[in-house]
């Protein structure tokens, strides 16, 4: 058979299997190269000449009318003609390359084709040989003795499971191949889950809104405002709220409880190892909010603070605030009464690139405090995410980058790839897969799914070195149970696409509440204008909002107060209320933690140590 190779990114190596195809792409390349240095040429040319012609042109204009002028008039003329006769000789130049271009064209896409198809064919006869081999070496371990009962369990065990899945390989770890076990397999090796008694749900006291006011239909040109954007600071720069969906970054920072019932269904598990699995689920399920969400949180104000109180409904307290203004940063501290506290801080370096914005990753700290796993100690930090299409088209999200989860007090450790949206590939988009180790290295699960749906665990119960893949390293295939499903996105509320697409929690996180801080998000003027529809009204109040911001940072600064407990952050001379600095003794690094006092003072509704920030 005839095949054509094309010269590629990832194996420089490759080379065309016939003479006469290597003849001929060399020959091409050949072409190219020369027209390509025709064009150079010609630009120099032109380059040169123009100038020349520039300089002509400008001696000419200060000159007077004498003998003299003939003769600079008719050096200009020759300039300008050679001049002309090297564009076109540019013009014809890129002509040529275009019909070179256009020739070939069409024949490399069908070479490509021809490709991608022999690849597809090798992966899948590769994937049948893994079901083979497993399925070859199972029968030889479970067949007695007799020859024929060897063959009927071959037989049966060739009915293999379709959902075998490949897995690129991880940073610095082989690549592996899962295949999922027979059922009698399955019998005999199934653990003891999560224990899922819990005590009965609490029905919330009250009812919460369903809706907010449907998004005004306003335009605006982009571009004009984030043509001055480029490399800056995105939070130095002020925003209209027509780039904002009406929550506060804070609130942003809470949505991460939407799947809290994970947590608490991971501190009822006995098995640490288990626990982690959830505690993975958890982390993935902070970004499913983000799909859609392609509007701008508000900035919060230095000294905003934002609760979300569901002690009666879920046993759970949150409480943010803005700690840090420049750079901005807003610290998080959430306690369950089901087994659990949560805590990070968050500082936004996000930079406007021209045509994405990526969000650097953050630090989160989850401590277990029930009985059957006090004292594990889960560290992460989020994903980078990227905001798509800034400039031109429909703007997108994608989240891509490793998380590594370490339990600190048993050392297990879970590695998460989140793999970065690919026109070419042929995954799934948003793919998440996964990894939970013991403090050996010793794989005990695979996790598998997408951060916009669901993640999935299935329990290892054995593995084995493969050859080596395409890359030289080894993969490792790795047999399974079945997989559980360990979370799935609950779906959108109805009307949502007009609702700057909020999930049910998103809806009620603005929703007015008696009893808050005077500093709590939700009394926010701009920012009720806005979720209101009164967009013009909400402009003008958030200029308001940022000049009085700006005259307190200057009033402070007169006074001279000193911030030396910030080393690295710009000079604010300001305290938080409810948090405060301190080194962490894991990571090493300093951060805002609760300090406590919110939840007495809000029981006894006494605000005025509070600023006035609105």
């Amino acid at each position: 058979l005839k095949t054509h190779k094309l010269i590629s990114y990832d194996s420089g190596d490759e080379e065309p299997t016939s003479q006469s195809d290597r003849s001929e792409l060399q020959g091409t390349l050949k072409l190219l190269v020369s027209k390509l240095d025709d064009l150079s040429t010609c630009n120099d040319l032109i380059a040169k000449h123009g100038a020349a012609l520039q300089r002509s042109l400008t001696e000419l204009e200060g000159l007077k009318v004498t003998i003299e002028g003939g003769e600079k008039i008719k050096a200009v003329n020759e300039r300008a003609t050679l001049f002309r006769i090297t564009s076109n000789a540019m013009i014809n130049a890129c002509r040529d390359f275009l019909d070179l271009a256009e020739t070939h064209s069409r024949r490399w896409q069908r070479a490509l084709q021809y490709e991608r198809e022999q690849r597809t064919h090798l992966e899948e006869t590769i994937e049948q040989l893994a079901k083979q081999h497993n399925s070859l070496e199972r029968a030889w371990r479970e067949a007695p003795t007799l020859a024929s009962s060897g063959r009927s369990n071959k037989e049966e065990a060739s009915d293999e499971d379709e959902d075998t899945e490949y897995f690129d390989a991880m940073e610095d770890s082989p690549a592996f191949i899962t295949v999922t076990a027979s059922e009698s397999t399955q019998h005999r090796s199934m653990s003891p889950s999560c224990n899922d008694v819990s005590g009965k749900e609490l029905q919330p006291r009250r009812e919460r809104r369903t809706r907010v006011p449907d998004k005004p239909n306003y335009s605006l040109n982009l571009w004009s405002i984030m043509k001055n954007c480029i490399g800056k600071e995105l939070s130095k720069i002020p925003m209209p709220v027509n780039f904002n969906e009406p929550l506060s970054m804070l609130q942003r920072l809470t949505e991460d409880l939407e799947y809290h019932e994970l947590l608490d269904k991971a501190a009822r598990c006995e098995s640490s190892l288990e626990q982690m699995c959830l505690v993975a689920a958890f982390s993935v399920s902070s970004y499913s909010t983000t799909v859609h969400r392609t509007a701008k949180p508000f900035n919060p104000l230095l000294g905003e603070t934002y609760e979300l109180d569901r002690l009666e409904e879920f046993g759970y307290r949150s409480l943010c605030e803005q700690v840090s203004h420049h750079p901005p940063a807003a610290a998080h501290h959430v306690i369950s009464q089901r087994g659990w506290t949560l805590w990070q801080e968050i500082t936004i370096a996000s930079k406007f690139r021209g045509k994405y914005l990526s969000i650097m990753p953050l630090a989160i700290h989850l401590e277990m405090t029930s009985f059957h796993s006090s004292g594990n100690h889960y560290v992460w930090r989020k994903v980078t995410s990227t905001v798509h299409n800034i400039i031109v088209g429909k703007l997108w999200i994608d989240q891509s980058g490793d998380i590594e989860i370490v339990n600190h007090r048993t050392k297990e450790t879970c590695q998460l790839k989140f793999s970065p949206y690919s026109y070419f590939s042929r995954d799934v988009p948003r793919k998440v897969t996964g990894v939970v180790a013991d403090s050996s290295g010793q794989a005990h699960y695979i996790l598998s799914g997408t951060w916009d749906d669901k993640m999935e665990s299935a329990k290892i119960i054995q593995s084995s070195r493969g050859g080596s893949g395409s890359e030289g390293k080894q993969k490792t295939v790795y047999q399974t149970l079945s997989p559980k499903l360990l979370w799935k996105k609950y779906p959108l509320p109805e009307n949502a696409e007009n609702m700057y697409y909020f999930s049910a929690l998103a809806l009620t996180l603005n929703e007015p509440e008696e009893g808050v801080a005077m500093t709590d998000s939700r009394l926010r003027p701009d920012q009720r204008l806005m979720e209101d529809g009164r967009w013009d009204e909400a402009n003008a109040e958030k200029q308001r909002l940022e000049e009085k911001q700006r005259a307190v940072r200057r009033r402070r600064e007169a006074e001279g107060n000193t911030c030396s407990s910030s080393p690295g952050r710009e000079y604010e001379g300001y305290q938080p209320l409810w948090f405060h600095q301190r080194r962490d003794s894991l990571t090493g690094e300093t951060e805002f933690v609760y300090k406590g006092g919110y939840w007495e003072t809000k029981e006894n509704q006494d605000w005025s140590i509070c600023p006035d920030i609105f």
